[in-house]
């Protein structure tokens, strides 16, 4: 969860027109509320046992004041403007605030309800209010800039020097400079931005909840599993729910084509008409975007939001789109032809359709490569993919070490939750991990902090991974896909970098980084997944305990590059989704986004039948719910990061502490403290190069 500057004006106005007792009734709910008060847990994990539904509103109103106030002090302060008066006070403004958001905005996602889904819808507005109150405040900034222009001639080091320049970076990206008109423009803008955003959160979680696929006949389900269909049966019929990709896991399995058409359909369809239709909201929002970046000096959106990023201008992002494309077209084609290939084998006579790529790509996958879905699984058992893998792994890599615990309470009770200590045995922080699928929680998988990493604040992280994997039946075990097994490991990447922050401030801390950066931990950590030893560590038969034998895992290494060209295109077809929504004028006229969506893929020649985009515009969640806007090329950017970091490690010895002592210091621990490009050459010696990546794509 991004840092969040907050101001309440109208808060303290009202709480003076209460009662001296409301006064004392209102303290003593204040006293009362857990999120108010340091946690007695081990790290200051939230206790969920406290926790409840009613609290998160009052404490999250509760930080806004107590921030107004720090801030009117900062602003009130007849001394010259210092590093502490200002800038360390405006970082502290927030603590309140950071400790109340971070639990309510993990359960949001992870868990849930309709108070949790109310109050999110109230808070929108708000937030963008608030935000906009400090960074577009006149008295603040001149402040700052005082700060900042005198910087340096101060004695300090070089994170507090880093901390002033981003502070001052972010208020003049927000509009600082602007006159006073153009200040409240962009505030109306901002708050409309903000419960538009809201909006679509809500209509695509509840149109990929209700949006499924029920299934009356069990015999329209042939190619599942006992195991999963057990799993999607509910009061007699079986219930396939949608998750938020376009296309959906059980395609690959499902052998009755009209049901995996229909499962396909509905996906692709859930968002663009009736009662869950964002197509206006994304028609709104992506103008209204438009129209903040003009006011604030930029030809448009994308312009301006990747200031501050490697990328930084979207011309370098077209252009390393126009470096993949063709390489992955010539994939695609050839893969199109074995597929179809297959189809014909079997005595069809249709033509490949998107719903049927999946289905026969796995048929082609075992017949080439001899590597079968179903033969893979029982060697990934969730617990030792993540306990013999990915903290295996980290362990080798960097000497820290876990204990699992059930004394911390958590949300919900898949909910497992490790302490981790440092090779001296030193505590580090504590891991939460969410794994399976559930009604109250949104699709994907993400990383984020109940408490970040603080040298000011005295905290040490306490991080959580969430995400989607099928749910066993009861008593079964968790069998996961290798692609899920990669997830693991990719999301641990997050939480490696916020674990291993080593910032005093918390708003420059562990993943507090650019978006076309801080998915490189992550995508660089999937590599480990496939390393020998490791894998031969954890890829054990959940029946015998048979490590995996080395013919099955030549088959996956095998395979590793089969169906590259279908990935990467559905990647670059979203991405540039993303770019095209974010690179229009406020003059260009959207009349129906399905159609700017067919002429935005068909300007890249990444229009293909066969291959939609990952997410279509409508249930594009990233971009127009989830803080991605002109961002989500940022994936693509950080793999040829990861590629060529993993490219190093093996020119020098790859799986070793001191490979990963290097990495550990040079890269994950340094947060947001010096320029990426820079950080990255301080570590491998050189600039990235994109070689690896398309090696490891098959691309070359």
């Amino acid at each position: 969860m991004k840092k969040q500057l907050l101001l309440i004006a109208t808060l303290v106005v009202a709480m003076s027109c209460k009662t001296e007792g409301t006064k004392k009734e209102a303290t003593s709910n204040m006293v009362e509320n857990p999120l108010l008060v340091k946690s007695s847990l081990d790290f200051g994990a939230p206790d969920f046992t406290k926790i409840k539904n009613e609290h998160f509103m009052p404490a999250i109103l509760k930080g806004m004041e107590v921030q107004n106030e720090e801030i009117a002090k900062i602003i009130a302060n007849t001394e010259a403007p210092t590093f502490e008066n200002t800038i360390v006070a405006l970082e502290e403004s927030s603590k309140t605030l950071d400790n109340t958001t971070s639990v309510f905005y993990a359960l949001a996602g992870a868990h849930t309800n309709d108070t949790i889904k109310e109050n999110q819808k109230e808070l929108a507005p708000k937030f963008s209010k608030h935000n906009d109150e400090v960074l577009l405040n006149t008295k603040l900034f001149e402040k700052i800039k005082a700060v900042y222009d005198n910087v340096e001639n101060l004695d300090l080091d070089a994170e507090s020097k880093h901390l002033v320049k981003e502070y001052y970076k972010n208020f003049v990206k927000a509009g600082a400079n602007l006159s006073e008109e153009k200040k409240n423009e962009l505030k109306e803008i901002n708050a409309e931005l903000a419960s538009l955003s809201n909006d679509f959160g809500k209509k695509l979680l509840d149109a990929s909840k209700k949006g499924g696929l029920t299934v009356t006949d069990k015999e329209q389900l042939k190619g599942l599993s006992e195991e999963t269909i057990k799993g999607l049966e509910k009061d007699g019929k079986y219930e396939i729910q949608l998750i938020n990709t376009t296309q959906q896991p059980l395609l690959q399995t499902l052998e009755n084509r009209e049901v995996r058409k229909e499962l396909f359909e509905k996906s692709i369809h859930r968002t663009d008409a009736g009662e869950y239709n964002t197509s206006d909201l994304v028609k709104k929002m992506a103008l209204l975007r438009a129209k903040k970046a003009q006011i604030l000096g930029f030809d448009n959106f994308a312009s301006w939001s990747l200031q501050g990023t490697m990328a930084s201008t979207p011309d370098k992002v077209f252009e390393m789109f126009n470096g993949l494309i063709p390489g992955s077209l010539a994939k695609v084609a050839a893969e199109t032809k074995e597929i179809q290939a297959e189809i014909n084998k079997e005595g069809n006579d249709f033509t490949l359709a998107p719903y049927d790529w999946n289905h026969f790509a796995e048929k082609v996958r075992k017949s080439k490569y001899n590597l079968n879905e179903d033969e893979v699984k029982p060697y990934f058992e969730l617990t030792n993919v993540l306990e013999k893998g990915v903290f295996y792994a980290a362990t080798k890599l960097y000497g820290i070490t876990f204990k699992k615990r059930t004394d911390i309470p958590t949300y919900h009770p898949d909910v497992v939750v490790y302490e981790i200590f440092e090779e001296d045995g030193s505590k580090l922080g504590l891991f939460y991990g969410d794994f399976f699928a559930r009604d109250s929680k949104r699709g994907g998988a993400w990383m984020g902090a109940f408490v970040k990493q603080s040298k000011l604040r005295g905290q040490k992280p306490v991080i959580y991974n969430v995400c989607n994997y099928p749910k066993p039946a009861e008593g079964e075990p968790a069998l996961i896909s290798f692609d899920n097994v990669e997830t693991t490991f990719h999301e641990f990447g997050h939480a490696l970098h916020g674990l291993f922050g080593n910032q005093k401030y918390a708003s420059i801390s562990g993943t507090s980084t650019a978006r076309d950066f801080v998915e490189f931990p992550s995508q660089f950590n999937e590599n480990w997944a496939t390393h020998p030893e490791v894998l031969n560590n954890y890829a054990l038969h959940y029946k015998t305990g048979e490590v995996i034998p080395d013919a099955l895992l030549q088959k996956i290494k095998n395979a590793g590059t089969f169906n590259q060209g279908y990935s990467i295109i559905e990647n670059l077809a979203s991405s540039n989704l993303d770019m095209q929504w974010h690179t229009i004028s406020v003059d260009t006229n959207i009349e129906d986004v399905a159609k700017f969506e067919e002429e935005a893929l068909a300007k890249m020649k990444l229009k293909i039948d066969e291959v939609p985009p990952r997410y279509r515009s409508t249930y594009f969640a990233h971009i127009f719910s989830g803080g991605y806007g002109a961002g989500y090329y940022s994936y693509l950017w950080t793999e040829m990061l990861s590629h060529d970091a993993y490219d190093w490690f093996k020119n020098n010895g790859l799986l070793t502490r001191e490979n990963g002592q290097k990495f550990r210091e040079q890269i994950l621990s340094k947060g947001n403290t010096m320029d990426y490009a820079e950080m990255y050459k301080v570590f491998a010696g050189r600039d990235p190069q994109a070689e690896p990546m398309l090696k490891a794509r098959g691309l070359q």
